[in-house]
């Protein structure tokens, strides 16, 4: 399995800051927001990775992960999205060469995750391929992919609804997602939505109608990091577990974290 990690997009929700550069390359806590993505693939034994960018702040990315080996990855190659926020499956069709028939893991450059996904890749391999996509519990799952369940089967999701007025469970589709090398022929066939983009909302829903999609509870921290609220939840949960006891001296400022 290759590692898919999408960092495209302006991020205008976080404007003054992205002016400067690209959001996947601002801090969260001590990290550039990239690093921890690229850190779940490679705890997962997934070391080959394609990193999709674009806009005026791509060449940033060459700059922070170079060729990527200080970060534990055998190989890193960058694509280039034309169009501007095309959605994030238009993102997607970049990595059909780099993938070469194998099956893809597929993360958003803004989600920061202590989980172990090690397990969950061997049972997708072992699993014979389709779409995986990974849920989480929320306060807010009016926010992101929203999973409607089959009543007679809670196991099974028979829908993927984005963004609804009134979410049908309180799990969030998260970004990261396993697919097979079918994920570019559906991407091939979808249609624009609304807002003119490629979803991959609508991507999973295909595999749904194939019958071809399984969920796994995504375990420990995850967040986004996607507007200033979620920046800041992943910068202080990422600190504190860094840090452990002496957090809450150095934010109170009776203490002085020791220089690396």
């Amino acid at each position: 399995m290759k590692g898919v990690i999408l960092a495209g997009g302006k991020g205008t929700r976080l404007y003054p800051l992205t002016h400067a550069t690209n959001k996947h390359l601002l801090p969260v806590y001590d990290q550039p927001m990239i690093y921890y993505p690229i850190q779940t693939l490679v705890n997962a034994g997934i070391t080959e990775v394609l990193i999709v960018t674009g806009d005026i702040h791509a060449g940033h990315f060459i700059n922070v992960i170079k060729n990527g080996k200080d970060l534990g990855l055998t190989h890193v190659e960058y694509a280039y999205q034309e169009g501007g926020s095309a959605g994030i499956a238009d993102a997607l069709k970049y990595a059909e060469d780099f993938a070469d028939g194998e099956s893809i893991a597929v993360i958003l450059g803004d989600n920061t995750t202590d989980a172990d996904i090690s397990d969950a890749v061997q049972k997708f391999e072992s699993n014979g391929g389709g779409a995986m996509v990974f849920l989480k519990k929320v306060i807010d799952p009016e926010r992101f992919g929203n999973p409607v369940f089959d009543p007679k089967d809670e196991t099974k999701i028979v829908n993927i609804i984005e963004k609804p007025q009134n979410p049908t469970s309180p799990y969030a589709v998260t970004g990261l997602y396993f697919y097979d090398a079918q994920v570019y022929e559906i991407i091939r066939n979808l249609k624009p939505s609304a807002r003119g983009e490629l979803e991959i909302t609508d991507v999973n829903n295909a595999y749904i109608a194939k019958d071809k999609l399984s969920w796994q509870e995504l375990k420990g921290f995850w967040s986004d990091a996607g507007n200033f609220h979620s920046l800041f939840r992943s910068s202080r949960y990422w600190a504190q577990k860094r840090l452990g006891s002496e957090y809450k001296s150095i934010v109170a400022g009776n203490a002085i974290p020791e220089a690396k």
